[in-house]
């Protein structure tokens, strides 16, 4: 009953929202939703593709796919990501993986992921280096303090691993683990292209679902405009710890849109209906399945 409770109390504090994008969906094409929604579900499927890509076993298909639709509405309720890994990492022990080799696969995921969103905003930025003004995006006086932080963050990393010979001696072992398994996966093709292969799909569906939403509202962007600003606005949020960037991603892609060249009521009308549809519509749904999982002990 616990996630259906975080359901509720986070669909009541954003009430607002959902009945905005609620709105907008009524005024909105509907063959271009449809398209849409095809490709939200496909999103699902990457991600499987890229959790067996991590790993050398053959994880069960059908369970592979409910967990990722599951870990979806987990990844929701929890900041950072931590609710789809504590999901997916559960679900690797019960199919037999050792703790350190479902962190590492978990690692490797996570890497990959990661890649595979950049390198597609890279080679978009490179085709239509036009498509976002950056500074734009960006106060003044923001980005001192931001280079300030990157470059101390090595250095006090460095100092943190010198002062604790046993975080130190832990960290190496987890490496030792990750490169190994890492290794072994890249020795099996087919593992192999199941990990970069959905890593680049994933993020690939999730641009799709946002230029079809804009396409059926009428948006005034190129699609490939679109599809660098919500690529853009992604890596941005990347490191804000909120569940499932509620907030941060609306803001961020409202930003990002409006800098592309969009109108600012119509951008909040896509990214309302962008994340309804993303994030909102399968939460309920994502959860019941998450309860059926535990109770199955699936996971």
């Amino acid at each position: 009953m616990l996630p259906l409770l975080l359901v509720t109390v986070v669909a009541v504090r954003h009430r607002l929202v959902l009945a905005e994008g609620f709105g907008h969906l009524a005024t909105a094409r509907w063959p271009w939703l449809l398209a849409a929604a095809c490709a939200t579900c496909l999103t699902w499927v990457a991600a499987a593709c890229t959790r067996q890509g991590a790993v050398v076993e053959r994880l069960p298909r059908r369970r592979l796919l409910a967990t990722q639709f599951a870990a979806g509405a987990a990844n929701h309720l929890l900041p950072t990501g931590l609710g789809a890994s504590a999901v997916n990492l559960r679900f690797m022990a019960v199919c037999g993986l050792p703790l350190a080799r479902s962190s590492a696969a978990l690692a490797l995921y996570l890497l990959a992921e990661s890649v595979g969103r950049l390198a597609l905003l890279g080679a978009l930025l490179i085709a239509f280096p036009d498509a976002l003004r950056l500074g734009t995006l960006l106060p003044e006086g923001v980005v001192g303090p931001l280079l300030i932080v990157a470059g101390a963050v090595p250095f006090v990393a460095a100092g943190v691993l010198a002062l604790a010979p046993r975080l130190r001696a832990t960290l190496a072992s987890f490496l030792r683990t990750a490169l190994g398994e890492a290794r072994s996966v890249h020795a099996l093709p087919a593992r192999a292209l199941a990990l970069w292969g959905g890593a680049l799909a994933f993020p690939a569906l999730q641009t799709a679902v946002l230029v079809l939403v804009g396409e059926s509202l009428g948006l005034p962007v190129p699609a490939a405009h679109m599809a660098v600003a919500y690529l853009a606005a992604t890596v941005a949020v990347a490191l804000v710890p909120t569940p499932g960037g509620i907030g941060s991603v609306e803001a961020a892609l409202v930003v990002a849109l409006v800098a592309a060249g969009g109108p600012a009521a119509v951008a909040t009308a896509v990214v309302l209906a962008f994340r309804l549809m993303t994030v909102w519509l399968p939460l309920l749904p994502g959860a019941l399945t998450l309860a059926a999982l535990v109770r199955m002990k699936v996971i």
